[in-house]
């Protein structure tokens, strides 16, 4: 028996089949259209370049890695990262696994290795349950988890952007990330949906004390 879809369900297929950055991302042959969010970033503020080593989490489907790995030219080294499969794209070091885990955090930085890391994006997002507090709450861990990767990994003057949601927690997270980085904006790329919290913080010039 075919189980009926939820109206909302069916609205924001509708929506989501009818927007315009996932028409252009089909298009372009790109994996989503967060992909968009990124470039307008990267237009505005110039952190990607040729010869960083440059670590991707949340990167499924693969959206960030796809624009981020031409930026970073021949010498330029990416790890993405994610629970969900990624398929393969040509010039990125994929780990599957949950970034909340020791053991996958560790996975990951065998894989980096010696080496200090110039720029950490972090589109991560928890598994969404309804619940407002429980949500935000979840959100707020995973950048916290990012923050502490970086703080572990990023060279001195290293960047860090990172996916976040206004609610409980915000503010805090913002204080915490200009006790470690000189300079720290928020941007709201096109891409994302006007109705969402979500935004970008970008953190760069990070201070290694």
């Amino acid at each position: 028996m075919t189980q009926k879809r939820r109206p909302s369900s069916a609205r924001w297929i509708a929506e989501h089949e009818a927007d315009p950055y996932v028409l252009e991302a089909r298009r372009l042959g790109l994996r989503s259209r967060a992909a968009f969010k990124l470039k307008e970033i990267q237009e505005r503020d110039r952190i990607l370049k040729p010869g960083q080593v440059v670590v991707d989490l949340g990167a499924a489907p693969g959206g960030w890695s796809q624009v981020a790995r031409p930026l970073l030219g021949s010498r330029g080294q990416l790890f993405a990262l994610d629970l969900l499969p990624i398929e393969p794209i040509p010039g990125v070091d994929i780990i599957r696994g949950d970034f909340r885990e020791d053991a996958v955090l560790h996975r990951l930085e065998i894989r980096v290795g010696d080496q200090m890391v110039d720029v950490v994006l972090s589109d991560m997002a928890p598994n969404i349950t309804g619940i407002d507090s429980v949500d935000q709450a979840a959100s707020m861990h995973l950048c916290e988890l990012a923050l502490e990767f970086a703080k572990a990994h990023l060279k001195p003057r290293g960047t860090l952007l990172v996916k976040a949601f206004h609610g409980e927690g915000f503010d805090a997270y913002v204080k915490a990330l200009r006790e470690h980085f000189d300079s720290v904006v928020t941007r709201k790329p096109c891409a994302s949906r006007s109705r969402s919290s979500e935004v970008y913080l970008l953190a760069r010039n990070f201070r290694t004390v």
